[in-house]
């Protein structure tokens, strides 16, 4: 029965035994929108599996975006051979909910069954509402409704990042970057505009014309433009977007270029970046990959080796 409930992402009265649960539950659907600092969650057991599917609906009308297996061997002594120690698979889903467009990024570890099949131009990456079980100590993840893409594991860490829905032109942006914090004092555009001074970027705000479409999540709105040409937004400005609480303390960050890509705006959204990761804990997001603000500073020097090549060795 309670795999059954879960199936369908519904909670079940035998819940009764878990009250903690159930008010979280209840709370969700009942306020209709999500806390912006739950964005990391071990799902180990039943109870999990329903704080799961009722913080993500299910990841309902979502898709899949990128599914990667790794595995893990160590070296065992008695045979002198490297033996399997650990397979796990990561599926990350963009999805909408509760009028947030959200990334979530599912690592399943101890993974001891993994099935993705794909053939005559089938596609398994489009979501209903996936189904999850726990029984005999296993996690059990269906991802499509045909049941192509399949998890058995022993246990899964959930990460997320969310951001207010957004107009057209401010969706898919090449040069993007989000941050999301449990911090309950968010920036203010006074301290970025400070930062980037000190830092040797000196900018200027524009504020952004107030939107009907625009949420009541956003705190503030507009383009960060270079001092030295701030008459010039198409040759170097960076657009940025503050937003929450939600439902509970902590805030979530865009930044894309607005207009061409030039050296100046990438050199604004760095520095903004980087500013904002080491004043604040937090998760960041680039294209569909969730990275911990402590390491986005060694994964965008990695990033940049990686396009540019290995530096020249000296005479």
């Amino acid at each position: 029965m309670i795999a059954d409930s879960l199936r369908r992402g519904r909670c079940d009265r035998s819940l009764s035994s878990v009250p903690g649960v159930v008010r979280l539950l209840r709370w969700s659907f009942a306020c209709g929108c999500d806390t912006i600092f739950v964005v990391k969650q071990s799902i180990k057991q039943v109870d999990d599996l329903r704080w799961l599917l009722g913080h993500t609906g299910g990841f309902r009308g979502g898709y899949v975006t990128d599914v990667q297996m790794s595995k893990r061997r160590l070296f065992d002594e008695g045979s002198a051979r490297e033996v399997l120690a650990d397979t796990s698979v990561t599926v990350v889903v963009r999805y909408r909910l509760r009028q947030m467009e959200r990334v979530a990024k599912l690592t399943m570890t101890g993974v001891t069954d993994f099935s993705i099949f794909e053939q005559e131009g089938a596609d398994c990456s489009s979501l209903s509402t996936i189904q999850a079980e726990c029984t005999a100590g296993k996690l059990r993840f269906w991802f499509d409704p045909q049941g192509e893409l399949y998890v058995v594991c022993d246990e899964a860490q959930f990460e997320e990042v969310a951001v207010p829905f957004r107009d057209e032109t401010f969706r898919d942006q090449p040069a993007q970057w989000t941050f999301q914090s449990p911090v309950a004092e968010w920036p203010t555009v006074e301290w970025l505009l400070k930062g980037l001074e000190e830092s040797g970027l000196p900018c200027t705000w524009k504020q952004s014309k107030a939107s009907t479409r625009r949420q009541g999540t956003v705190q503030w709105e507009g383009d960060l433009l270079p001092a030295v040409e701030p008459e010039r937004p198409d040759d170097g400005g960076v657009h940025a977007m503050l937003y929450g609480p939600v439902d509970g303390p902590g805030f979530g960050i865009v930044l894309h270029v607005a207009g061409t890509q030039s050296p100046a705006a990438c050199r604004i959204l760095s520095s903004t970046a980087d500013l904002l990761v080491r004043h604040f804990c937090g998760r960041c997001l680039v294209g569909n990959t969730i990275i911990p603000g402590g390491d986005w500073l060694n994964w965008k020097s990695l990033e940049h080796r990686r396009l540019t090549g290995p530096e020249p060795l000296e005479d």
